[in-house]
């Protein structure tokens, strides 16, 4: 669990966050989702690390970031898993060995034990025939995979997702969504994930934050999106006629 209480941020003049607290369960999938502006990369990197709220507090199941030293980090960040955006492998490493990288940088485990969980990692996000070739080599949607892979190959309790669907086709986008939201169910992972696409509500909005001008303008899960009244959200979310039908179908089943 992650649990985020009142935080802050501000660039020179420009107040970035302005007082956003939230809970975001271990086990699902919490989606953070905003217009651009809203303030969601901003609230990700500070959720990682990579900046530093002017005030408020983030804490890691009870350990609250601000008060641990030095060590404490190192050994929080060896708990968190990240997929990024363009899914950042690296070009000149096969698959197995980009999945291998964290664990050959940040654990003392034999070669043979790497070995074993890569491999256990490539099965599980059902990577075929793929060990030995380059991220050229496969498609967008393979890639994903390999970043996810990577991502959970040293057990992280904490796994984060930037725009994971980004460049991917619908149909893609939906097996990774799915892979994302079975992984966090099975090793019961604190899973965040920034995204703009509004299938991802659908398909595995466990909790979903919606920010607006830096602030926490809403929050719920992907049946409750579409049944509130809320302005913001509803112009946010129905800003296509696909998702209009959606709300519709929704409220008629409700009645």
């Amino acid at each position: 669990m992650i649990e985020v209480k009142n935080i802050k941020k501000s660039f020179g003049d420009q107040m970035v966050l302005k007082g956003v607290s939230t809970v975001l369960d271990t086990g699902k999938t919490n989606l953070i989702i905003g217009q651009s502006g809203s303030g969601k990369t901003v609230f990700l990197k500070s959720l990682l690390g990579i900046h530093t709220p002017d005030s408020g507090t983030i804490s890691f199941d009870g350990r609250i970031y601000s008060d641990l030293n030095a060590d404490e980090k190192r050994e929080l960040r060896t708990e968190i898993g990240m997929v990024f955006q363009g899914s950042a492998l690296f070009d000149s490493m096969t698959v197995e060995e980009n999945i291998g990288f964290p664990l050959k940088m940040f654990t003392s485990k034999t070669q043979k034990q790497i070995k074993e969980r890569v491999d256990f990692v490539i099965d599980r996000v059902k990577l075929i025939d793929a060990h030995k070739k380059k991220p050229s080599e496969i498609s967008g949607g393979m890639q994903k995979r390999v970043a996810i892979a990577r991502a959970i190959v040293n057990n992280p309790k904490y796994l984060f997702c930037d725009e994971p669907n980004s460049g991917l086709d619908p149909k893609t986008a939906i097996v990774i969504d799915n892979l994302i939201q079975e992984i966090t169910s099975e090793y019961n992972i604190t899973t965040v994930i920034n995204t703009h696409d509004m299938n991802s509500v659908m398909e595995i909005g466990d909790k979903i934050v919606f920010l607006k001008n830096g602030l926490k303008e809403w929050e719920g899960d992907k049946t409750q999106i579409f049944k509130t009244d809320n302005e913001a959200v509803t112009d946010f979310v129905y800003s296509s006629e696909l998702f209009k039908k959606v709300r519709e179908a929704v409220l008629k089943e409700g009645n």
